[in-house]
């Protein structure tokens, strides 16, 4: 470790020292403190370090937001090995894909997710080692019993350009990439947002997104580098969500569609006050975010951001541009590109394209996406925007190699559905658009054209898609056609789909 470097660890040492007793994380009835927690990352190192883990192996994990899940964060950062979090949205074959890509030395489940991976227990083709994270089950081995060594090796000295997680984002090519995010671009990027929020120990943050997506690590981290404490819960429930703000005066929260306006109207349902709240950041509907400010007072924040950018990339309160993404954060360098990589005027429209030290290290054992990603010197993001003369950035859609739907936080590229939809015998042909959705900002729209003679119900695609992808990818809608538009090049026409079914 050099003298200018810093990893998570080095700030979980930090706050034990400063911070002692103050809470970091409650969950359920437990309190953790800072010194606590330390104890419990400097515990679990130990007994992960004694079952042969080492530094830039990966540890799996396949659960709901817990104590555990934190512990692991820490632990990984205490050793240098790297978090390997799983989508638990996903159906099995793509968490098994996420498995076997990751190759984790260890892979910790919750109780309730055993099933979709006890095949791999003797199948898979390289050793695992598998725990719970609660009491054994059956033939995984139990969270505790990593946790009664005493004492821990060496410091690994982790740099802060060392590899700290691995985040798989939607599969543009049918499958999944692992986004490898350091140490450094963790923890710039939630400094970056704790500093802009000027969040202090005072602050709370109720965090109910997954911390398999990276939105639900930044808020978490940047909680933690200012002091403050994270109230972890295992999902989004509106009834908690609203009580918990109350009851503990939560002034951070992170959201995705519909989860704002839900807890708006169970708020003025049940008379509860949400007045605590300073921060909210999130991907919403104008009038959901004007309601909000408001009721709170608060501010709600428009963002852009991806995993390959470590969460974040610009970020400003709505109310200054409504509509925008908000300014480039401090440090990140945000343009706009013509097709040829030429920096574009304000207001012109491109491709967003990113450099600074939060952008990612790369994709995992991806070495062709990444040079592509990489070219002329910037992260391409895939994404189109423009950015007009007050620097704001306007998010304007996806570029055609990397159409996408991003529904309810989550994001979908068409291809991927594309290709399951093409599995039915009775479907010849298909486009996959995203279509305005007022609860999750877009929903999934199918275009099918199906064998001649043959007959197929709307919910019976549906229900095949939902068989073979994760729920969460199937197709809200479904519309027949006798043929989809072609271009002069004989692919099919995106535009003129979006233009002719672009509706719900």
């Amino acid at each position: 470790m050099k003298a200018h470097d810093v990893s998570l660890y080095s700030v979980i040492k930090r706050n034990a020292r400063l911070y002692k007793n103050r809470t970091v994380l409650i969950s359920g009835r437990q309190e953790i403190s800072y010194l606590e927690f330390l104890e419990k990352v400097d515990t679990l190192a130990s007994g992960l370090q004694a079952i042969g883990l080492k530094r830039g192996e990966r540890i799996g994990v396949l659960a709901r937001n817990s104590l555990e899940f934190v512990y692991l964060l820490g632990a990984a950062a205490r050793m240098g090995a790297i978090l390997l979090p799983i989508n638990w949205r996903l159906c099995r074959e793509e968490v098994e894909y996420v498995i076997l890509d990751g190759s984790p030395m260890v892979l910790f489940v919750d109780p309730e997710f055993r099933s979709t991976v006890s095949h791999l227990v003797s199948d898979a083709p390289t050793p695992i080692d598998w725990f719970s994270t609660r009491a054994s089950s059956h033939e995984f081995r139990s969270f505790s019993e990593l946790m009664g060594k005493n004492g821990i090796g060496p410091d690994v000295n982790c740099r802060q350009d060392d590899r700290c997680v691995i985040i798989h984002t939607a599969a543009i090519h049918g499958r999944p990439r692992g986004s490898i995010i350091t140490h450094q671009g963790l923890l710039l990027t939630s400094l970056q947002l704790a500093c802009s929020w000027n969040l202090s120990q005072e602050d709370v943050g109720v965090a109910m997104l997954p911390l398999f997506h990276v939105a639900g690590l930044l808020q978490l981290v940047s909680v933690m580098m200012a002091g403050g404490r994270s109230i972890l819960f295992p999902g989004f429930d509106v009834d908690v969500a609203v009580k918990c703000v109350e009851e503990h005066q939560a002034t951070v929260f992170f959201e995705f569609p519909p989860m704002l306006a839900s807890m708006l109207d169970k708020a003025e349902e049940g008379g509860r006050d949400l007045s605590s709240l300073r921060h909210v950041l999130g991907i919403d509907h104008l009038d959901t975010v004007k309601r909000f400010e408001e009721i709170t007072g608060a501010t709600f924040w428009a963002a852009y951001g991806q995993s390959e950018t470590s969460g974040l990339t610009s970020v400003a309160p709505c109310s200054e541009k409504p509509g925008s993404a908000g300014l480039p954060v401090q440090m990140a360098e945000v343009e706009v590109v013509d097709e040829s990589g030429n920096i574009l005027e304000p207001g012109e429209l491109g491709e967003i394209v990113v450099r600074g030290p939060q952008v990612f290290e790369g994709y995992w054992n991806m070495e062709e996406d990444t040079r592509h990603t990489f070219r002329d010197g910037w992260h391409h993001t895939g994404d189109m925007g423009r950015i007009d003369e007050d620097g704001f950035l306007w998010f304007e859609g996806r570029a055609l190699e990397k159409e996408l739907i991003k529904t309810g936080g989550e994001n979908v590229y068409p291809a991927e559905v594309e290709q399951v939809i093409l599995e039915h015998p009775m479907v010849t042909g298909v486009a996959v658009i995203g279509v305005p959705d007022l609860q999750w900002g877009e929903a999934i729209k199918a275009i099918c054209v199906l064998t001649p003679g043959s007959s197929l119900s709307e919910a019976d695609l549906i229900e095949f898609v939902a068989g073979k992808i994760a729920r969460f990818k199937k197709p809200k809608h479904v519309v027949y056609v006798n043929e989809l538009p072609k271009t002069g090049d004989g692919r099919v026409d995106r535009e003129r789909i979006k233009k002719n079914c672009g509706e719900a």
